[in-house]
C-alpha cells in the first residue's frame, strides 16, 4: 500500500501558454485529493519560463477555470504562501545561486555552440542511425577559453554534464521500476541564452524548495525524469515520489485526445453546458477506480476514497457519450431545482419567465447538457428554414402530410388538453403515429429530433404555432 498518514505536499505547475487542458484538470484533481486526504498542502505554481509562447491573461484564466470546477489551493500566485513567489520568472535570482553551484561542482558547463552547428551535428548523427544529442564540443574548452568567450559577450547556454554509463532507476507509483542509462540521454540545456532557466532545471529547484513530496504528471514526462533525478542527486536532495499518469485517448482508443473530436480545454466543457461536478466525476474514473461498487462520488467522497494503489496503467478513452450520460444523470438527480433553473436561464437568455417555467420541468428528464438548449429550442424564437424533403422524411405522401397539418392547425384554437385531442385525431384518421409526429416536429421545429413537441407548444404560443403550420403547408403545395 502507498497510503501514508504524513501530510503530503502536491503541486500543479501550468504554463500560461493557452487554455487549461481537460487532461491537466484530471492531474489537478488527483493532486488535490492526495493533499486534502493527508491534511497536506496543494500548491499552484506558474511555470512561465517559455517566454516565446506566453499568452497574455492565460494565468488568470487558468486559475479561474480551476476555481470554477470547485477546486481550491493552499499556496499560489494569488494567495501567496511561505515559498513565494509562485511564478517562475519572479524566481530568477534563486536559480542563479543553484546554477552557480552546479558549475562550481563540475555538474554543468558553458556551451557556446551556434544553432547552425547543433543542427549540423544532429543531422550527421541521425543519418548515421545514432540518437541525436550534443557532442560535448564545449566540454573540452579550457577555463581561459571560457573566460575569454564570456568576456567578449559570446552567446551561451549552460548544459548539464551527465555522468557516463550510469543507470538511473526510479520507482514510479503507477508503473513500478523504470530504468534509463545516461549514455542514451543528452546533456540538456539548464539555462537558455536569455538567462532564463529551462523547465527541467527550474522545476527541480522549485519542487525541492517548496517541499513537494509527490508529483503527478503525464507519461510524456517519463523520459525527463532521470535527468531531473540526477539534479536532485547533484544537490544531495531527497527525490520526491513520481506518478506518471496515462494519457487520455480519443474515442477510437488509438490516439491521444485531440481537438479533432471537439475542444479539449477545461473551459470549453463548462461553456458547452456541462456541470463541473459531472466532469470531475467522469475525470476521477479516467485513470482511477474506487475498488468498490459506489456509482457516483462528490468531491468530498472522492478525497476520502482516493488511493494511489488504484491508479491505472492503461490509457483510458475520453468517451464523450459516457460524459453525456453522467451529465444528464446529474441534471436529473443531483442538482437543486434553483440551480437547474438558473442554468436553464443562463443558456437560454432569450426565453421569457413564462417560457422558462413551462419548458424547464418538461426538459429536465431529457436534457443532456445545457448548451443543447439554444439549438433544440431555437424554433421558439425564430422561423427555421428547412426543405420540403425533411417534412416528408418518412416517405410521407405530400397530400397526406398536408391533410395532417391542416387538421392539426384547426386544433390550435386553444392548447387545453392538446395531447389527448391530437391522439384522438391520429386515431380517427388512421394515421401512423411515427409518421405523423415526424411531420409535426419538422413543421414546428424545422428539425427531425426535438424536445417533446406537443408539450413545448404552449411556450411557443398559438400565433407562432399557427404561422409555422402555414409555412409548412406552403411548402407542400
Amino acid at each position: 500500500m502507498h497510503m501514508t498518514s504524513t501530510p503530503i505536499r502536491t503541486r500543479i505547475a501550468p504554463s500560461p501558454t493557452g487554455e487549461y487542458h481537460i487532461g491537466h484538470l484530471r492531474t489537478c484533481l488527483y493532486d488535490y485529493a492526495l493533499a486534502r486526504q493527508t491534511n497536506g498542502q496543494f500548491v499552484i505554481r506558474i511555470e512561465d519560463t517559455d517566454q516565446k509562447r506566453l499568452v497574455v491573461g492565460a494565468t488568470d484564466r487558468i486559475l479561474q477555470v480551476i476555481k470554477d470546477y470547485g477546486l481550491s489551493w493552499d499556496e499560489g500566485p494569488d494567495v501567496g504562501g511561505p515559498y513565494s513567489p509562485y511564478i517562475q520568472t519572479q524566481r530568477l535570482n534563486i536559480y542563479q545561486k543553484y546554477i552557480k553551484e552546479l558549475l562550481d561542482k563540475g555538474h554543468a558547463y558553458y556551451c557556446f555552440c551556434t544553432q547552425e552547428r547543433l543542427n549540423e551535428v544532429r543531422a550527421i548523427q541521425k543519418s548515421a542511425g545514432k540518437i541525436p544529442k550534443y557532442d560535448r564540443c564545449c566540454l573540452q574548452l579550457s577555463q581561459t577559453e571560457i573566460d575569454e568567450k564570456l568576456k567578449s559577450g559570446t552567446p551561451y547556454v549552460i548544459r548539464m554534464k551527465l555522468p557516463d554509463h550510469q543507470n538511473i532507476v526510479f520507482d514510479d507509483i503507477i508503473r513500478g521500476k523504470i530504468s534509463f542509462n545516461t549514455d542514451d540521454l543528452d546533456d540538456q540545456v539548464l539555462v537558455k541564452s536569455d538567462g532564463i532557466p529551462t523547465y527541467h532545471f527550474a522545476v527541480v529547484v522549485d519542487d525541492y524548495l517548496m517541499g513537494i513530496t509527490h508529483i503527478f504528471r503525464g507519461e510524456e514526462w517519463i523520459s525527463s525524469t532521470p535527468k531531473q533525478i540526477l539534479l536532485y542527486q547533484f544537490f544531495s536532495w531527497e527525490v520526491p515520489k513520481f506518478a506518471h499518469l496515462t494519457v487520455l485517448l480519443d474515442p477510437g482508443g488509438q490516439k491521444k485526445m485531440s481537438k479533432r473530436n471537439g475542444s479539449v480545454s477545461a473551459r470549453s466543457f463548462l461553456e458547452a453546458g456541462y456541470l463541473p461536478e459531472a466532469i470531475l466525476y467522469f475525470l476521477m474514473l479516467l485513470g482511477w477506480n474506487p475498488g468498490t461498487n459506489q456509482e457516483i462520488f462528490s468531491l468530498e467522497e472522492f478525497v476520502k476514497a482516493f488511493s494511489l494503489d488504484h491508479l491505472h496503467k492503461k490509457s483510458p478513452v475520453f468517451d464523450r457519450k459516457k460524459l453525456d450520460y453522467f451529465n444528464g444523470l446529474y441534471i436529473r438527480e443531483k442538482i437543486s431545482d434553483d440551480r437547474y433553473l438558473e442554468l436553464f436561464k443562463k443558456f437560454l437568455p432569450q426565453a421569457s419567465s413564462d417560457q422558462v417555467n413551462s419548458l424547464a420541468p418538461i426538459l429536465r428528464s431529457r436534457l443532456v447538457k445545457f448548451g443543447d438548449l439554444p439549438e433544440s429550442l431555437g424554433f421558439l424564437f425564430s422561423d427555421v428554414k428547412y426543405d420540403r424533403e425533411l417534412l416528408l422524411k418518412k416517405g410521407t405522401d405530400p397530400t397526406l402530410a398536408s391533410d395532417m397539418l391542416q387538421k392539426t392547425k384547426e386544433l390550435f384554437t386553444d392548447f387545453d388538453d392538446l395531447q389527448n385531442r391530437i391522439t384522438a385525431l391520429i386515431q380517427n384518421n388512421g394515421w401512423n403515429v411515427g409518421e405523423y409526429f415526424m411531420v409535426l416536429r419538422v413543421a414546428i421545429c424545422g428539425v427531425a429530433f426535438t424536445p417533446p413537441v406537443v408539450e413545448c407548444l404552449p411556450a411557443l404560443g398559438q400565433t407562432s404555432a399557427i404561422r409555422k403550420m402555414e409555412i409548412a403547408l406552403g411548402l407542400l403545395k
